[in-house]
């Protein structure tokens, strides 16, 4: 049971990290945050360590703590996927974003639409690819909803009230500080975050007689520790796919372009795999939970749901002020990330939407205002679609629905990085053949699980990325051996160029 105390340092943090948000309208501020790149990018000035920690907000969410070791506590060793699949992320980063970096930072860009029009000279292929972007931030944003109403249900408080409080206060600090509310919150979120891990991971082993025991006793509790051979194409095609989708998501693809040079963003390959090792020790606590319980989180026969794995953990391992300190810091890391993702989105409606087709005139302030607007917006539609039923029971498969979606812009925006040869046409016809296959496949599934079967499990995402691949490529083939291959944008070879 709780007592006061401990709601008070759960609240007291929370508390804490929403005001760290408001007051980071001060922080490294030379411009006016009615300027659109001042308000979605604070100006493109972060540093290493300010991007460490805000793309480490933007990756380390309540998918990492709630969904994964649910889906372990569950499924067992299919839930490993998210170890090698943000493992596969950080060469991709290395490769394309540099150059996403140096062209946007020359051309003026704030989203990945802003590219995808000058690239192809198309601003409603531009518009093809924000849409299908916020599209896909929406179950992202839910899932980090979902993640908070199970700690909030296990801490016996009043979820939906809650909920609405804690998200009006995010679109707060966002409407007021812009980027720089998440990134300065993010600080605080992964200060406790890693606080509150590195104290669970040494003192359950302890508690419970070592890793070996852990997996010994969880084996005995029913848990399949193993993937099915049948699974063996859809962990490899599902942690791929993640992993090309992740820099696709606006939210990542924002903080990114945060940075104040290209090499900024080199050097945060090679130090975010740090997030890495926590991942996998936050993989194995499912394993544990399943070792207290003394059978899976599948929701059968008495047994919770898989969401509920960490907490219950946490709730049986630790006394009563540390659950509080633990439930506060995976609320910060859900509110933080939800910042950034509805900023990324609304910057994409700003500009790629209002912009483009209602008010080619707007200033950089009507732009900021408007930005702000969709802010409101994106979140009141992100807590609509998290209070329908079907997202809480489906939250590991939130991240993976979401993915799926984005993965059909790769051609657009990472593709077309390297050749001049892909046109609007082709790009657009594939884009909306694997997209409609998609969600035909979800559909199929009944949006139940992100595998679709054929011959083997695959992940649906990465079978909707290779049709739609091949569809671009055959097209360009046609147009090419007919002669109607041209050299689409006005984007050159010297706007893709920075210091290394």
């Amino acid at each position: 049971m709780y007592n006061d105390l401990d709601y008070i340092l759960f609240f007291g943090l929370i508390g804490f990290a929403i005001v760290v948000g408001f007051l980071a309208v001060f922080w490294k501020r030379v411009a006016s945050l009615e300027n659109e790149l001042e308000y979605g990018l604070a100006g493109r000035r972060f540093g290493t360590v300010i991007v460490w920690f805000l793309i480490g907000g933007d990756i380390y969410t309540a998918y990492t703590l709630i969904a994964v070791p649910g889906l372990e506590a569950s499924a067992g060793g299919l839930a490993m996927f998210a170890v090698p699949y943000v493992v596969l992320v950080y060469p991709l980063v290395y490769i394309f974003m540099p150059k996403l970096w140096a062209v946007s930072k020359n051309k003026g860009y704030i989203t990945a639409g802003d590219y995808v029009k000058d690239r192809f000279s198309s601003r409603f292929l531009a518009l093809l690819v924000g849409l299908t972007g916020v599209v896909a931030e929406m179950p992202y944003i839910a899932l980090q909803i979902v993640g908070i109403e199970v700690l909030l249900d296990s801490m016996k408080l009043p979820v939906e009230l809650s909920l609405i409080v804690a998200f009006l206060f995010v679109a707060g600090f966002t409407l007021i500080s812009g980027l720089r509310g998440p990134a300065l919150t993010a600080i605080v979120k992964d200060v406790l975050i890693w606080a509150a891990v590195l104290t669970i991971i040494i003192v359950v082993p302890i508690k419970l007689g070592g890793f070996g025991t852990i997996f010994s006793d969880a084996k005995v509790a029913g848990l399949n520790l193993n993937i099915s051979p049948a699974l063996d194409a859809g962990y490899v095609t599902l942690a791929f796919g993640s992993a090309l989708a992740l820099f696709l998501y606006p939210h990542a693809f924002t903080g990114a372009l945060s940075s104040k040079d290209a090499n900024t963003i080199k050097k945060n390959s090679s130090l975010l795999p740090l997030y890495s090792v926590l991942l996998l020790f936050v993989t194995l606590l499912g394993v544990a939970a399943v070792a207290v319980l003394g059978m899976p989180f599948d929701g059968k026969h008495g047994a919770p749901a898989s969401s509920f794995a960490f907490p219950y953990l946490i709730e049986h391992m630790f006394p009563s002020w540390f659950s509080s300190f633990a439930f506060a810091a995976v609320v910060i890391g859900s509110i933080v990330p939800s910042s950034i993702m509805v900023l990324a989105s609304a910057n994409l409606i700003t500009r790629n939407l209002y912009l483009e087709y209602i008010n080619p005139k707007a200033s950089s302030a009507r732009q900021s205002v408007v930005t702000r607007i969709m802010v409101v917006v994106v979140i009141l539609g992100a807590l609509i679609f998290s209070f329908v039923p079907a997202a809480s029971r489906q939250i590991i498969f939130l991240q993976t629905f979401g993915g799926a979606f984005v993965l059909q812009t790769l051609p657009a925006v990472f593709l077309s990085l390297y050749t001049r040869k892909l046109n609007k046409w082709s790009v657009g016809i594939g884009w909306f053949v694997s997209l409609v296959i998609t969600v035909i496949m979800l559909i199929q599934m009944n949006l139940t699980v992100s595998f679709y079967k054929y011959f083997f499990e695959v992940y649906i995402g990465l079978i909707g990325l290779g049709i739609n691949l091949l569809v671009v490529g055959l097209i360009t083939l046609v147009m090419y051996l007919t002669k109607h291959v041209k050299e689409e944008g006005t984007i050159e070879e010297k706007d893709f160029e920075y210091s290394s």
